[in-house]
């Protein structure tokens, strides 16, 4: 029996869903994480605070899903084998590189999903748009890594290179989200009555997440 042209939508809404909640629990665990290895209290406040804005991200996420009838969990965990894998082959070293993949690599996976995110009914949209908020706490990143390379400037070269290949390893990694799953690909490609991405307008939605890409390396002192 073919799926309705509403089921069809809904199935793409949790798929997106699932994959931003399990990225927005990723990245609190791994905030977590690079606390650990921050040199001070107050970068252990700072990134504190921001696991624990990915976590209030998540629960709106969650809550949605649950709105449109979804196991939260079963919708996040068709994307758990992927970002896991993504996130063991892009482990910091250290804690700078760590923290650009804070604000870099997470900042673009943003900007994917609002992308995405507006070829969704304008509800399900905000939820997300709003999960996808700077709430400002990544701006002590900045200050810490110029100030970092203006202490070394060996290590800015080192961290725009770092910065290179998480770029790559995102866009990768965003292509395989949206590729792997089936209404996805059709949500991005639209239908009768939905508007959908053309070649064309696949070329530039890639050349705007570069672009956004390069305006946030040249914040942090780092050529792209």
């Amino acid at each position: 029996m073919t799926e309705s042209p509403d089921e069809d939508y809904r199935r793409a809404a949790v798929d997106l869903l699932g994959a931003i909640a399990y990225g927005e629990l990723s990245a609190f665990e791994r905030l977590v994480e690079d606390a650990k290895m921050a040199p001070g209290i107050d970068d252990k406040i700072a990134i504190g605070a921001m696991a624990t804005a990915e976590f209030a991200h998540l629960q709106k996420l969650v809550g949605r899903l649950a709105e449109l009838g979804a196991d939260p969990a079963e919708a996040m965990q068709a994307f758990r084998a992927s970002f896991d894998g993504f996130h063991a082959h892009t482990a910091p070293s250290d804690y700078y590189e760590g923290l650009i993949k804070a604000y870099v690599g997470d900042g673009l996976a943003a900007d994917f999903y609002r992308e995405i995110a507006a070829y969704l009914d304008p509800e399900t949209r905000e939820v997300i748009i709003s999960s996808l908020e700077d709430s400002g706490q990544t701006a002590f990143i900045v200050e810490r890594v110029r100030a970092g390379i203006a202490e070394d400037h060996r290590l800015g070269g080192r961290l725009a290179l770092w910065g290179r290949r998480l770029m790559g390893e995102a866009l990768t990694q965003a292509q395989r989200v949206a590729g792997d799953r089936d209404s996805l690909t059709a949500l991005l490609a639209g239908g009768v009555d939905r508007p959908g991405l053309d070649l064309a307008a696949l070329g530039r939605m890639f050349s705007r997440l570069t672009e956004l890409h390069a305006a946030r390396m040249a914040e942090l002192g780092l050529d792209s």
